[in-house]
């Protein structure tokens, strides 16, 4: 089975995707993963889409306008964030507020989505893709609420949770590159920038055509080297900055732990050089130490 090599999506949102006749692509895409068909009207400049050497090549963020007035916000994270979660939360609310004209009632908030695209392991789970979305549960009944017939008939929706944001994370590093299902192709190009001819999801043809490495000129290739090249230098100095704080814990966490066996040996009532044999420290270390906390 021929697999075909492509460009990684990040790029692909950053340079070739916002060409309206390309939309074909992302729609594909957020069709599979939303689970009914969607259509980009616009694609927003993404705080990312910067060249210069002070652009954030670790992350890729895209706002996009859909149908119906929908907001899909595309978030892609490369580096591990704990309050990664946090920042999906904010990008929702500023996004949807920053949507609403002065004056216009709340019936005019729109409906919003944020799509995250993670390459590290966010939080704890054996899934490779969650979906959150607002339930609002009887504490007694433990039934659903629903909208009623005229909040219905405005909104055209059942549920409350449905004019609410909805998220859905995406963990390309858990896929097992076995595809059984449509979005599975999708994940399967996410995580390996490959693209199997057997491939049949929605955006995948088109993404063929215009995302394939040997489809780029000879300009193009050499910026999407670049770009890796940066990428790869960034996780570079990343895992090298770890490795040095993990280094200078260890030893500032030994240190700090002979100062406390030095203080609790000497309220004990050990000698300097009793203590020297217990920790390995010499006596003037010792004496200097109990002489900082004011015990000699």
């Amino acid at each position: 089975m021929a697999t075909r090599s492509m460009i990684s999506f990040d790029y692909a949102l950053k340079q070739l995707l916002r060409n309206k006749a390309n939309y074909e692509v992302l729609e594909g895409f957020l069709s599979e993963l939303i689970r009914r068909k969607i259509i980009v009207h616009h694609m927003g400049e993404s705080e990312s889409n910067q060249t210069d050497k002070d652009g954030k090549y670790n992350r890729v963020d895209v706002l996009v306008e859909a149908d119906d007035k929908e907001l899909v916000i595309i978030e892609l994270q490369f580096d591990n964030q704990n309050d990664y979660f946090h920042r999906m939360l904010y990008g929702v609310s500023k996004s949807i507020s920053e949507y609403m004209q002065k004056g216009e009632p709340y019936s005019k908030v729109r409906k919003a989505y944020s799509i995250n695209i993670v390459h590290f392991d966010l939080g704890e789970g054996d899934d490779y893709v969650y979906h959150g979305f607002t339930h609002f549960t009887g504490l007694h009944t433990h039934n659903e609420l629903k909208l009623n017939d005229e909040q219905f008939h405005l909104y055209g929706k059942s549920l409350p949770g449905e004019l609410y944001p909805e998220f859905y994370i995406i963990k390309v590093r858990q896929f097992n590159d076995v595809a059984k299902d449509s979005l599975d192709e999708w994940v399967y190009y996410l995580k390996n920038n490959k693209i199997k001819d057997d491939f049949t999801a929605q955006g995948l043809d088109r993404a063929r055509q215009i995302l394939a490495y040997d489809k780029l000129c000879e300009k193009e290739k050499r910026e999407y080297f670049r770009q890796a090249e940066i990428e790869r230098i960034r996780a570079s100095e990343i895992e090298t900055a770890l490795l040095k704080g993990e280094r200078k814990g260890r030893v500032e966490g030994l240190a700090k732990g002979l100062e406390k066996a030095t203080v609790n040996s000497h309220l004990a009532g050990y000698s300097t050089e009793d203590i020297s044999t217990i920790t390995g420290l010499s006596q003037e270390d010792i004496i200097a130490i109990l002489q900082r906390e004011k015990l000699l």
